[in-house]
């Protein structure tokens, strides 16, 4: 069994962590890591510590109605992509913990279009 980095857990949600393949699990907010445990193998976690997050990225539609997924990126493991039931107080739970500069919002579809436009031209 895999040892919790947390002392105190502030939020547990159901996700989905998209790692190669969609994994079904839990998400366990604390005071001191961002957790993912698999739903069924528990050789299958995510543990990121606050002190590795670079940026957490929200995919957000519709002016902030509806978010889809986020990522959290960090300082040296890459990129981890989730979604989950409630994705809002999930991004809440984090902001206590990691820098309000460091939550951004990912390029919509037509800004990835005029930024690859704006390339070619250059």
């Amino acid at each position: 069994m895999v040892q919790s980095l947390n002392t105190k857990i502030d939020l547990t949600v159901k996700a989905t962590a998209f790692s190669g393949f969609s994994e079904y699990g839990d998400i366990m907010i604390g005071d001191k890591a961002f957790e993912f445990y698999h739903q069924r193998d528990p050789r299958k976690y995510i543990q990121i510590p606050w002190e590795e997050v670079d940026y957490v990225i929200a995919s957000v539609f519709f002016k902030g109605k509806w978010i889809s997924r986020y990522s959290i990126q960090t300082k040296k493991d890459g990129t981890f992509a989730f979604a989950s039931k409630e994705p809002k107080k999930v991004l809440r739970a984090i902001r206590v913990y990691v820098d309000s500069q460091k939550m951004v919002k990912s390029l919509g579809f037509f800004d990835v279009l005029i930024r690859a436009f704006r390339r070619k031209k250059s």
